[in-house]
This record gives structure tokens, C-alpha cells and sequence, in this order.
């Protein structure tokens, strides 16, 4: 019993690092990619319109929602609602068959 629920919190702990290293990379991405673009525009226009900032907004939105996701930010339906509700379900069910 102890061994299962060590390789199950290794599991847990393994999918959080793999969360963890999309958003990092998915942030380290967006930042090299702008910054190029905005070098781009730069030399190209001289800051004469920002078009680079389309892009920046664009992916932005993603990061965010990457980063509600990745970070448990979401007040409503996020992983520690999902967590209390399961418990509550299960509760329900031990409490429905112990009078079967």
C-alpha cells in the first residue's frame, strides 16, 4: 500500500513538472519571439506603427490562460474545487452503501 501511493505522488509531482516546463517554455518562447519581432519592426519602421504588438496581445491572451491553468487561478473551477468535490462525491457514496 505504501509503495502505490509513493509512485503515485511521483506520478502527481512528474505531470506538475512536465505543467510547469510547457509554461516555461511557452513563456521563454513568447518572449524571444516578440523581442525579435519588435527588433524587426524597429529597423524596419523605426516604431512609425507598433505592428509587433498585435502578436504581443494575441499570445499574451494564451499565456494567461496558460498561466491560470499551469497556476491553479481559476476561483471557480480549478483544481482544489475539483479535489473538494470528489471528496464530497465519495463521502456521498460511502454514505449511500453503508445503509445497502
Amino acid at each position: 500500500m505504501e509503495n502505490t501511493d509513493k509512485e503515485s505522488k511521483y506520478m502527481r509531482a512528474r505531470e506538475r513538472v512536465d505543467e510547469l516546463k510547457k509554461f516555461y517554455g511557452n513563456l521563454t518562447s513568447y518572449v524571444l519571439v516578440i523581442s525579435g519581432l519588435a527588433l524587426i519592426n524597429y529597423f524596419t519602421t523605426g516604431f512609425g506603427y507598433m505592428w509587433f504588438l498585435w502578436a504581443a496581445f494575441g499570445w499574451g491572451i494564451g499565456i494567461v490562460f496558460h498561466a491560470i491553468k499551469t497556476f491553479d487561478l481559476n476561483p471557480f473551477f480549478g483544481k482544489q474545487w475539483e479535489k473538494r468535490k470528489i471528496e464530497e462525491l465519495m463521502r456521498d457514496e460511502e454514505q449511500n452503501n453503508k445503509w445497502k
